[in-house]
């Protein structure tokens, strides 16, 4: 049966009130929405100086940032910013300073190295 879900206040930092469990070394996630295949929404809170290695995206993915900077080598986004990476496409994530993004994955992503 198609479900639907709604999250109030989530982006004027009710975020904040969400449970958080490890992802990577200095990120964690909350799942917003997952099922054994197909897209996945989340929140990512990167601490300061943490990063995701090199991976390759087997869909899209859509990053917007809530709080802080995410980096990657195309650019430094900032809070609002909004990155949209397609099927195919390669990148290291960073945050210097530490961030919150809200991301979805059309699929999982292809870990190419090690942060």
């Amino acid at each position: 049966m198609p479900e639907q879900r709604a999250f109030d206040s989530l982006l004027l930092g009710g975020w904040n009130e969400l449970p958080f469990e490890p992802f990577r070394d200095g990120v964690e996630v909350h799942y917003l929405w997952r099922q054994d295949s197909g897209p996945v929404w989340a929140f990512l809170r990167y601490e300061a100086g943490a990063r995701v290695p090199r991976h390759r995206h087997r869909g899209l993915e859509t990053i917007i940032v809530v709080e802080g900077s995410q980096s990657d080598e195309n650019g430094c986004y900032e809070v609002g910013s909004v990155i949209c990476n397609s099927e195919g496409t390669a990148h290291d994530v960073w945050s210097e300073d530490g961030c919150v993004v809200l991301i979805q994955w059309a699929e999982p992503v292809e870990i190419l190295g090690d942060a």
